[in-house]
């Protein structure tokens, strides 16, 4: 395990590893920023939480998502860390990884710029792959078996997250179809808030996992090493995480809040409970079983499940097509993104 004072102690002497942590610290923000106000979105749109509140709320529950589910089950950073090999030479690594970390960035600014939920996930995934690929000088730097669990979880976030906001917004409405609706609001409310953190924690458990992940990649590969045997991931480094993650979503999280949670679709408070309760089941699944998932794609597929739900008309068909196209982009994209980047660094500086 790298404790907080060897990290310290690396910071002041080793330029590689200033370099990887200045470009993760990056990173990790980005997804604040981009990825985690998905989150919240639907608790914010449905106003049951002010913005303000609702992100102090959903650090909060990061942070707790990160710890909980790695004393439970770490697997989803043991398989983002062993999703593709880079080779022996730990200093190419490096120049490897931080390729893939820059086409992250230069990928997710894109879409950002754009108001588009798109998948830092599938864009970590990609841009690792591609430089894999640029490192190997072919497909023998990827790991076949940890990389069917992408697709696997790429199926289930567009599937189940469908199928869930779907079948959960029609059970609500069969359960509480005699009930008046004033006497149902401040439950719904609650219980809209208890859907974010829980989305939040969510979060925390997926993407605050595979960046750790790729963080202890880096801290390796800076320290020399080709990679690690013992997988553990400090307390501390939980922590960092969920701050970062916190301080992206207070700087610029309004424009993805805004498309997922209010332009796909106009969500009543008990159909903001139900994405939330669809998108977090889904991501408690996948964690269980080592998946690893977009919190966007869920997040957003189960928003148009509840949208359809009441009719086809209701959704914003154009947003969810850029998004769509966003999604279909992202691996081809952040992949030759990383492909290109590692030529050219390897090129330079190997």
């Amino acid at each position: 395990m790298v404790s907080f004072s060897n990290f310290l102690t690396n910071l002041i002497s080793n330029p590689n590893f200033i370099f990887i942590t200045i470009i993760m610290f990056g990173v990790i923000l980005l997804n604040g920023w981009t990825v985690a106000p998905n989150a919240i979105a639907t608790c914010v749109s449905t106003r049951c939480l002010s913005p303000k509140k609702s992100m102090i709320m959903s650090t909060l529950c990061i942070f707790f998502g990160i710890f909980l589910m790695t004393f439970i089950n770490s697997k989803v950073a043991q398989t983002i860390y062993s999703l593709v090999n880079f080779g022996e030479n730990a200093n190419t690594n490096l120049l490897g990884l931080v390729s893939a970390l820059i086409a992250i960035v230069l990928w997710t600014v894109l879409a950002w710029k754009l108001a588009i939920p798109t998948s830092q996930s599938h864009a970590l995934i990609a841009g690792l792959s591609g430089a894999a690929i640029a490192m190997q000088g072919g497909i023998s730097g990827i790991n076949t078996s940890e990389w069917m669990k992408v697709i696997y979880g790429l199926i289930m976030s567009t599937v189940l997250g469908f199928l869930a906001g779907f079948c959960v917004t029609k059970l609500i409405e069969k359960i509480c179809k005699n009930i008046d609706r004033r006497k149902t609001n401040n439950f719904f409310r609650y219980a809209q808030i208890f859907g974010g953190a829980s989305m939040s924690f969510m979060h925390g458990a997926q993407d605050g996992q595979k960046f750790i992940g790729v963080f202890l990649l880096g801290i390796a590969f800076a320290n020399g090493q080709t990679g690690t045997i013992n997988f553990e991931i400090p307390i501390w480094l939980m922590i960092l995480c969920s701050v970062l993650m916190a301080l992206g979503m207070f700087i610029g999280g309004d424009k993805i809040i805004k498309t997922v949670g209010m332009k796909m679709t106009k969500l009543e408070v008990y159909q903001g409970v139900a994405v939330d309760i669809a998108s977090a089941g889904c991501l408690l699944v996948s964690s269980v079983l080592g998946i690893p998932v977009s919190t966007a794609h869920t997040k957003s597929t189960a928003v148009i499940g509840v949208g359809v739900s009441k009719r086809l008309s209701s959704v914003n068909w154009k947003v969810v097509k850029n998004m769509i196209l966003a999604w279909i982009f992202t691996f081809p994209g952040c992949g030759l993104l990383g492909y290109f980047i590692t030529n050219i660094l390897t090129g330079c500086f190997g």
